[in-house]
């Protein structure tokens, strides 16, 4: 017999009902989501604002503590200057002392050192120079008073700032500048030059430097630490200062510094200072023109030459422009 096979309706009434239940439930989880979401992003428009607001707070306090640190950094770089100049200062000094010092070393031998250096140079006197020292001429005993006239109202330093000098006669070079400076209790002005021509202070290059008792400190601590380059011939420094500041209504004293003249004739240095501080049809000189001669070559084995050189030729310019020569005898 034969068994009958059962069919199933694929669409029957329970698959309906869950696939009903199923759509039913979907819809209700859109609805859900769509009530809810405002909420979310409202939310989170909130916390984004509160957190630019805070970051924007932030980053005015680091604004504000860059601006502290900045006014620090730049206190603390002038603090630096400051400590550099002083240092720079410092070395000057402990330079100038070591060469003290080394001097005061051989104190025992010096003399005997400059004695035999000044015979050498004067065996070595060329031609030139004995040409030079014959046409020289002593003034009469009234030509000078009291050694260096101080009749001036305006007063040039022409100063070598030449190696020899800083090393060995520096401590010295600003006593004697001192001591010029107390000969003239108030002057018009005041002019520093080394011997190239070169102003100790840029700011007042061609005028003349305002009398007072603060700049003739600020001249002499400058001076410590000034040392432009030099050739150690101080033609270069008075015509300068000869064609630059002379003028017919004002009397000016010239005072040269120098230990050293390695240049070339003598007589052409002569004649050109001649023509460069000549009054016109008058005999004076229109600035006069005083020497200190520092001894720092004699010390020197081979240079005692050149020192006898500049103390020829400064001798005569003295001389011939209504000055005065004085050779100091020592460098302490």
């Amino acid at each position: 017999m034969r068994r009958r096979r059962r069919q199933f309706e694929v669409f029957s009434l329970s698959f309906l009902d869950v696939i009903s239940c199923g759509f039913g439930a979907i819809i209700l989880l859109l609805v859900i989501s769509k009530i809810s979401e405002p909420r979310v992003i409202e939310q989170t428009n909130t916390d984004l604002s509160g957190l630019v607001i805070r970051l924007e707070e932030e980053l005015q306090e680091i604004r504000g503590e860059t601006q502290i640190l900045n006014r620090h950094l730049i206190a603390k770089q002038e603090q630096l200057s400051e400590h550099k100049e002083k240092l720079a200062r410092l070395q000057g000094a402990l330079t100038n002392i070591e060469g003290q010092y080394r001097l005061d070393s051989r104190s025992s031998d010096a003399q005997r050192v400059i004695t035999e250096e000044l015979e050498s140079a004067k065996q070595q006197l060329t031609d030139e120079m004995r040409r030079l020292n014959s046409a020289y001429q002593r003034p009469k005993e009234d030509a000078v008073i009291g050694g260096v006239p101080v009749d001036s109202e305006y007063i040039i330093f022409v100063i070598d700032t030449s190696g020899s000098m800083q090393r060995f006669a520096w401590p010295l070079v600003r006593q004697k500048m001192k001591e010029i400076l107390d000969i003239y209790p108030r002057v018009k002005g005041v002019q520093v030059l080394n011997d190239m021509g070169d102003y100790m202070f840029s700011q007042y290059a061609g005028n003349w430097i305002p009398d007072s008792n603060a700049r003739r400190r600020a001249i002499l601590e400058r001076l410590s630490s000034w040392a432009p380059f030099s050739n150690s011939s101080p033609v270069e420094g008075i015509t300068k200062a000869i064609g630059r500041f002379y003028a017919s209504d004002k009397k000016i004293s010239l005072y040269v510094f120098g230990d050293d003249f390695s240049g070339g004739l003598m007589q052409n240095v002569v004649d050109t200072i001649r023509k460069k501080n000549a009054a016109g049809s008058g005999k004076d000189s229109r600035v006069r023109i005083h020497t200190v001669g520092f001894p720092v070559l004699l010390a020197q084995p081979g240079a005692g030459q050149n020192a006898a050189r500049f103390a020829a030729l400064m001798r005569r310019l003295a001389e011939d422009n209504n000055g005065s020569f004085v050779g100091l005898p020592g460098l302490r």
